[in-house]
C-alpha cells in the first residue's frame, strides 16, 4: 500500500477477507470467552501462579497443611518474589519438599529473548500446547519499569499493519497464562531490588476479545503482584459491546482505543472492526466511558509516512477527538514494518506538525519510541 488512494483501492481488492474478519469478530464477541485457568502443567504437577489466595488456601487444606501455612507461602511466591522453594524457610521442610515433587510456578517455556541496548527485554515464551506469545519488560530512565503482555495466541482482529492481526487468531489465553507473563518481570525484577510499576495489555491479541480472563486476570495483577490500576493498561481496536461493559466494572484501569483513521473509509480499509463498529458508534461508547468511570481515554496512532501522518488527516483527527479534548490523548507510534504491510514510519518533522496540528484542538498528543 503506497498511500491512501492505494489503500482504498486495497479495501476492494480484499472485501472478501474484511468480511470474513468482521464475522470472526462477531463469533468472539457472542461466545463471551469463559473464564479459565492452567491448574496443571503439561507433567501434571500443580501450578501455584494458577491460584487466588482463597484457591491456594484450600489447596494447602487438602493437604493436612493449617490456612495459615497457605498465608506464608503467598508471602513468598507474589510479595517476595521467591521461586526457590528451599529458600522459604518458615514453611516446613516435608511440605517444601511436596512443593517440589508436586508443585510448579507456572506452564510458560522461554523460547527466546532479545536484550536491547537501551535493556528492553522482549520474550517469545511457548505454551503448553505449542503456541508461542510474547511479553516485554521495558525500563525507562525515571525508574518506570513496564511489562507489555500478550492476551491472545494470535489474533482474529486482522489490521492489515499488525504483525500479530496477519498471523490470525489461535486461541484465548487463560487468566493464569496472563498473569504469568507479569509475575515472571515481577518475581527477577524484585530479585535485584526494583519493583515492575506499570502493566499495558498491549502485546498480541484484542484483550476485550478475551474479557473475561483479562478481567480476571487484571483484578490479581493488581491485588496480588500490587500494581495499582491505574498503572494498568487495557487496550482495544474498537469493541464496542465490550467497552460499554468495561464501563461498568468499577475498575480505575486506562483504556487505550487503537484508532490510526479519522474517516470510516480509511479505517474501515486497514481495520475491519470499523465495518461493525463505525467511528461514531465508537466515539459514542468512548464517551460514555468517560462519563461512567471519569477517566481519560488513550488513543492510539501508528504514523504511517503519507496515509495517516498528513496535515490534512490531523485536522481530521483533532475534530474527530474535539469533543473530548481534555478526557482523551493521543499516543503517536512509529510504525513497525512487517512482511505483510509495506508502508514506511513517518519522519520526525512530519509527527511535529502532526502534533502541532493537534494541540489547535485541543487534543494532547505525544510521539512515542518504538521499542
Amino acid at each position: 500500500i503506497r498511500g491512501r488512494r492505494a489503500a482504498l483501492t486495497g479495501m476492494h481488492s480484499t472485501a472478501k477477507h474484511m468480511k470474513d474478519k468482521v464475522k470472526e469478530i462477531d463469533e468472539q464477541i457472542v461466545a463471551d470467552d469463559m473464564m479459565t485457568s492452567s491448574i496443571t502443567s503439561e507433567q501434571g504437577k500443580v501450578n501455584l501462579y494458577a491460584y487466588n489466595a482463597t484457591g491456594l488456601e484450600e489447596l494447602l487444606v487438602t493437604w493436612g497443611q493449617p490456612k495459615f501455612r497457605a498465608k506464608q507461602l503467598w508471602q513468598w511466591l507474589h510479595v517476595r518474589g521467591t521461586t526457590d522453594f528451599d529458600l522459604m524457610m518458615d514453611i516446613p521442610k516435608d511440605m517444601r519438599a511436596k512443593l517440589k515433587e508436586v508443585a510448579t510456578l507456572g506452564t510458560l517455556t522461554l523460547a527466546a529473548e532479545q536484550v536491547s541496548k537501551d535493556g528492553t527485554i522482549k520474550r517469545a515464551y511457548e505454551l503448553h500446547d505449542g503456541q508461542v506469545i510474547e511479553a516485554v519488560l521495558m525500563p525507562y530512565n525515571d525508574g518506570r519499569r513496564t511489562a507489555c503482555i500478550s492476551s491472545q495466541a494470535g489474533c482474529a482482529m486482522g489490521c492489515v499493519f499488525c504483525a500479530t492481526g496477519q498471523m490470525g487468531f489461535a486461541r484465548q489465553l487463560t487468566s493464569s497464562e496472563i498473569l504469568e507473563q507479569v509475575q515472571r518481570f515481577h518475581v527477577e525484577l524484585t530479585a535485584k531490588g526494583e519493583r515492575l510499576s506499570n502493566v499495558v495489555l498491549m502485546g498480541m491479541g484484542e484483550p476485550l476479545g478475551n474479557y473475561n480472563n483479562v478481567l480476571e486476570a487484571v483484578r490479581r495483577i493488581n491485588t496480588e503482584i500490587g500494581i495499582g490500576a491505574r498503572h494498568i493498561t487495557i487496550s482495544t481496536v474498537g469493541l464496542v459491546p465490550r467497552i460499554l461493559r468495561l464501563a461498568k466494572e468499577g475498575l480505575q484501569v486506562k483504556l487505550a482505543v487503537s484508532l490510526h483513521a479519522a474517516t470510516d473509509a480509511e479505517r474501515s480499509a486497514i481495520m475491519p472492526v470499523n465495518l461493525r463498529w463505525p467511528l461514531a458508534e465508537l466515539m459514542a461508547a468512548c464517551d460514555e466511558y468517560v462519563k461512567q468511570t471519569g477517566r481519560r481515554i488513550s488513543f492510539e496512532w501508528a504514523l504511517i509516512a503519507g496515509q495517516n501522518d498528513t496535515p490534512e488527516v490531523a485536522h481530521k483527527l483533532g475534530k474527530l477527538l474535539s469533543t473530548l479534548n481534555d478526557s482523551c490523548h493521543v499516543n503517536l507510534i512509529p510504525l513497525n514494518p512487517t512482511q505483510g504491510f509495506d508502508g514506511a514510519p513517518t519522519k520526525a518533522a512530519d509527527c511535529k506538525v502532526f502534533v502541532d496540528i493537534l494541540s489547535t484542538y485541543g487534543v494532547a498528543a505525544t510521539p512515542r519510541v518504538r521499542r
